[in-house]
């Protein structure tokens, strides 16, 4: 029984370490790209998730290519997306996020890049290991989709700023414009009710 404990402790300990996740806020500079790039092996799992959270259209251009350059996934101006990938070679995957497409607009970018490294999935696997594995994935989707409420949250509040910044502008402006036309009005009418002498 020892034996067995053990074993489901180490497989237990082993599928924590070989769970990956890591969120990154970036700055994209107008006609540029930034580009990244994860070492995988064969079978291993990556997911990728970006989001534009501020900047022109909110859209960008995302590509991921395996180590001979191939292309796995091309998203052309998507303010979000997903692409999960298994690696079906050793090597360097990368994968870019480009504002190429803009000259003037610098855009927000928040993307998570989670990966799973293959551990071969016999029989001898105890049950709660897998529990714990669907369990950690569970969070990882809970987490991306807080963390998408976050950005649509940030983006639709400074969307109702701007808004709001702009009506308080334009109502001081009609109501510069309103006492403007009334003291014209009230001096016209004035000029009406002069009476004018001739000496």
């Amino acid at each position: 029984m020892p034996t067995h404990y053990t074993r489901t402790v180490l497989l237990l300990c082993l599928s924590l370490l070989t769970s990956l996740a890591t969120a990154h806020m970036i700055e994209v500079p107008a006609g540029k790209k930034e580009c990244f790039f994860e070492d995988l092996h064969v079978n291993d799992k990556m997911t990728v998730t970006y989001q534009v959270g501020g900047g022109g259209h909110l859209d960008i251009d995302f590509w991921l290519q395996d180590p001979d350059h191939n292309a796995l996934a091309n998203h052309e101006r998507h303010s979000t997306g997903t692409v999960s990938i298994t690696a079906r070679k050793d090597g360097r995957h990368e994968y870019c996020l480009s504002n190429l497409m803009s000259t003037v607009v610098d855009k927000l970018v928040s993307f998570n890049v989670h990966g799973v490294i293959y551990v071969d999935d016999d029989d001898t696997v105890a049950p709660i290991e897998r529990e714990i594995r669907q369990l950690a994935h569970g969070l990882t989707a809970v987490k991306d989709e807080q963390e998408y409420i976050v950005i649509r949250e940030r983006r639709h509040r400074n969307t109702a700023e701007s808004t709001n910044s702009r009506v308080k502008w334009w109502s001081i402006f009609q109501a510069m414009v309103l006492i403007a036309v009334v003291v014209w009005q009230v001096y016209y009418l004035k000029s009406f009710f002069e009476v004018k002498r001739a000496f």
